[in-house]
């Protein structure tokens, strides 16, 4: 069987695409990652990467066994997470915002599921100040939520600005003319409401709520729809909206996703939850996810 030693140094230097990079990734000597490659191209009985001096590429063979070398390292991590003696097991009350449904949530509990087979998940899914509500009365372990910028409860996992939705090529439903800006929005404890009806109150500006619904989904096809324009995240922008530019629409400024638990909560179940949200990880955002979590 290939050596998983050796896999991870091959993975290192097929992703660096140098031997220096992937040794320093590694925490090991260039001639340990070299002599790593060099035994798991003898295993293979083929040349897996084409290096001189200056360049390093990967054969047809080591394209092939990059993929290989994933899902044996996987394989094998799974069963020694099974085997090992402190592995986690029970039932995760989780609350998550509605935000994040539809995008960090599969890939999230995907990992979390493959790293954690026998640990149960009860999900709630709420706006964020619900979740606190529910996590301060027990009803919930562990919450993956939103809470506003300079806030300190929970461990912030990223930050994000929050901008004006509307409907992707149409005219945005309200102009700066004097009308109120209509919104749509969810009901309170809604925290990107909140920052909304503030932003616009502190500029002067008069709003009406067009539309109000619990569900992202009733959101989005009212903004679809021309009913408003809607506070949300500017990287979870749905498919249908924009950002709808205007001088005259305050800035909405940050909100920060955080994980929170309940400081009783299972701490190997707070830490598994965290370490799949740092797999997932979220590109492009401003924060590093984190890799271990507290209340």
């Amino acid at each position: 069987m290939y050596e998983p030693s050796h896999l991870r140094s091959f993975l290192a230097v097929s992703q660096a695409l140098s031997f220096t990079r992937a040794a320093e990734r590694l925490d090991l000597r260039q001639s340990t990652v070299s002599q790593h490659v060099r035994r798991l191209e003898e295993a293979v009985g083929r040349p897996l990467l084409l290096r001189d001096t200056h360049t390093v590429e990967l054969t047809v063979d080591g394209e092939a066994m990059v993929s290989f070398a994933r899902d044996i390292l996987d394989a094998h991590d799974r069963a020694r997470r099974h085997f090992r003696a402190d592995v986690v097991r029970g039932k995760l009350r989780l609350g998550v915002s509605e935000d994040l449904i539809a995008t960090h949530l599969p890939e999230v509990l995907h990992t979390f599921r493959r790293r954690n087979p026998l640990v149960d998940v009860e999900l709630t899914v709420a706006l964020s100040g619900t979740l606190h509500q529910l996590l301060d009365a027990r009803a919930l372990d562990l919450v993956f939520a939103k809470r506003l910028a300079g806030q300190s409860r929970g461990r912030l996992i990223w930050r994000d600005r929050l901008v004006w939705l509307g409907a992707a090529g149409q005219p945005p439903p309200w102009q700066g003319t004097g009308e109120p800006v209509p919104l749509v929005v969810y009901p309170p404890p809604s925290i990107s409401r909140a920052q909304a009806l503030a932003a616009l109150s502190s500029a002067g500006l008069p709003w009406r709520i067009a539309c109000t619904s619990g569900s992202l989904g009733g959101l989005v096809a009212a903004a679809r729809a021309g009913l408003g324009l809607l506070p949300h995240s500017a990287q979870l922008v749905p498919a249908g909206l924009s950002r709808v530019g205007s001088a005259r629409l305050p800035s909405l400024g940050e909100v920060e996703f955080i994980l929170l638990s309940r400081p009783d909560a299972g701490a190997g179940l707070v830490a598994a939850l965290g370490d799949a949200i740092a797999a997932a990880g979220h590109h492009g955002t401003t924060a590093t996810a984190v890799r271990r979590t507290a209340g």
